[in-house]
């Protein structure tokens, strides 16, 4: 892709997610970026120089800020900041996640308002050019005062403490950064309490899942059809006349696919044309309503996360006229309940599709053999991968309970309210997760039901992405375990291999 420029172009969920996807983002960083955080950095040196306190920069932190800190002693205070703030537990960030972090926090910075130095964004430079990844614990951020804890350890890297993955391995910074030739940075007044605060950990997050959502929307739509075709299902429901009288923008988009995917030479479909079948159950009929309503939710979702890529969320904030405000821009709800909204629209999604597997295996409902096994009753075909999928949707309404309507008061009561974004954020991409798995037990049981209809074939679209199943997953004349096709399949799924085909030339 072309050069992002940081601190000047309008950096985009897509964006972030394909700089972030490998080593050695492109970037660059204009003069004008350059001129402006050191004009802003100025406005700090005289602050100080003035002997006014101000938060943040010559204080102590959330309870502690009307503890004045004497200058000889704000190198110390930077320093201590990070360290213990860096507390964070659970399982490190991904690869891409963290590299996201250093692309975002560089380029927040560039916008000016956050008043670090130079130096600080230069060394996060060095370290995506290096690849040189702090370790991240992905928990311990209650989403207000930023993400504190995450990118606290950040920060810790940074400045030349704790872990880091360099090459592929775990290491001590120290020792990365000997043999990348690296310096780390000295954090400057201020600087250590910008490097901490921030919306920045979640809004990565919420950039992969918005991603993630996108993927699996899309897809949705495409192993939707194809198990209309294995049930025989009608496409009336789908004519664009019915859509027209209902303003939802999202189903008009689906429906309009559904129409795309099943034209054209469809032997499956003309082989039932005159059929007594009238209408097909809602999680067939209703597939443009639920899986429209969920690409509305995903496009406002995309807005909130977008918005925060180009936000300064720190604390104080630095501006033009030399005043430093403190505020409460690193209040996360924003995100947080987007978060939540975007987990509940792809649970959806999961839960139709597990209603349609049911359908397949059905033999009242599809007319295909019992669990789509032509010899059933000696083998049990999709009978388990049917109870997986509804196992997964289970779980996934658990996960659907909002992190954003909780709040615990932290730092002696001073942080009263607190958004919860990382949990959201979290839960949204294990939601994704699930509903990925979902879609390849539909997908691999309806190219089952495909199967039972050969010689007859689907439309062209979905006749190839019944081959491309059948080249990942060979057909199951006998039983047998489907754990690690269900699993391939899946990451066939994520990674856009339902879209591919030609497919993206059809779809909205």
């Amino acid at each position: 892709m072309t050069a992002f420029s940081l601190g000047t172009d309008r950096l985009k969920w897509s964006d972030l997610a394909s700089l972030a996807a490998s080593p050695a983002p492109s970037l660059v960083v204009a003069k004008a970026a350059w001129s402006r955080i050191e004009s802003y950095r100025a406005i700090v040196e005289k602050a100080i120089k003035s002997g006014k306190v101000i938060y943040g920069i010559n204080t102590g932190f959330g309870f502690l800020a009307d503890v004045r800190i004497e200058n000889d002693k704000l190198q110390t205070l930077q320093y201590n900041l990070i360290r213990s703030h860096a507390c964070g537990v659970g399982e490190p960030a991904t690869p891409e996640v963290t590299r996201g972090l250093l692309i975002l926090r560089a380029h927040t910075f560039l916008l000016g308002h956050s008043a670090v130095t130079r130096n600080t964004v230069e060394t996060i430079l060095e370290f995506l050019k290096h690849d040189i990844l702090p370790v991240v614990p992905v928990q311990g951020s209650v989403g207000a005062s930023g993400d504190l804890a995450p990118l606290s350890h950040l920060a810790l890297g940074l400045i030349g403490e704790g872990e880091v993955f360099y090459k592929g391995k775990r290491m001590a910074t120290t020792a990365a950064l000997k043999l990348a030739k690296v310096a780390p940075l000295v954090p400057r007044a201020k600087e250590g309490l910008s490097l901490i605060n921030g919306t920045q950990f979640m809004a990565v997050l919420g950039a992969f899942a918005v991603r993630d959502a996108k993927v699996l929307s899309e897809s949705a739509d495409v192993i939707a059809a194809l198990s209309l075709e294995a049930i025989r299902g009608t496409k009336s429901a789908f004519d664009p006349r019915i859509q027209s009288v209902r303003e939802q923008p999202g189903q008009h988009k689906v429906a309009a696919n559904m129409m795309r995917l099943l034209a054209g030479k469809d032997q499956i479909m003309n082989s039932h044309a005159n059929c007594a079948r009238v209408q097909d159950p809602y999680s067939f009929r209703c597939i443009p309503q639920v899986h429209g309503a969920t690409r509305d939710v995903i496009d406002f979702v995309a807005a909130r996360v977008d918005g925060d890529l180009n936000s300064v969320t720190d604390n104080p904030l630095v501006f033009e006229d030399g005043a430093v405000l403190s505020g409460g821009n690193f209040h996360g709800q924003a995100l947080a309940m987007a978060m939540d909204f975007l987990g509940i629209a792809i649970a959806e999604l999961g839960s139709i599709s597990e209603r349609r597997i049911e359908k397949l295996t059905n033999p009242a409902m599809s007319g295909l053999p019992a669990f789509v096994m032509n010899e059933s009753g000696l083998n049990s075909g999709f009978m388990i991968p049917h109870v997986v999928a509804a196992a997964l949707v289970s779980e996934n309404k658990i996960l659907c309970h909002p992190a954003s309507v909780d709040s615990i008061p932290t730092s002696a009561d001073k942080e009263d309210h607190v958004s919860m974004g990382p949990i959201a954020a979290r839960k949204a991409l294990k939601i994704c997760c699930h509903v990925a798995s979902v879609l390849s037990i539909e997908a691999l049981t309806a190219a089952q039901g495909i199967d039972i209809h050969a010689p007859l074939r689907p439309s062209m679209p979905l006749g190839k992405v019944h081959d491309k199943i059948r080249k990942i997953s060979p057909g199951m004349p006998v039983d047998r375990s489907l754990s690690g096709d269900i699993l391939s399949v899946s990451n066939w799924i994520k990674g856009g291999g339902a879209l591919a085909h030609g497919l993206k030339d059809v779809l909205h």
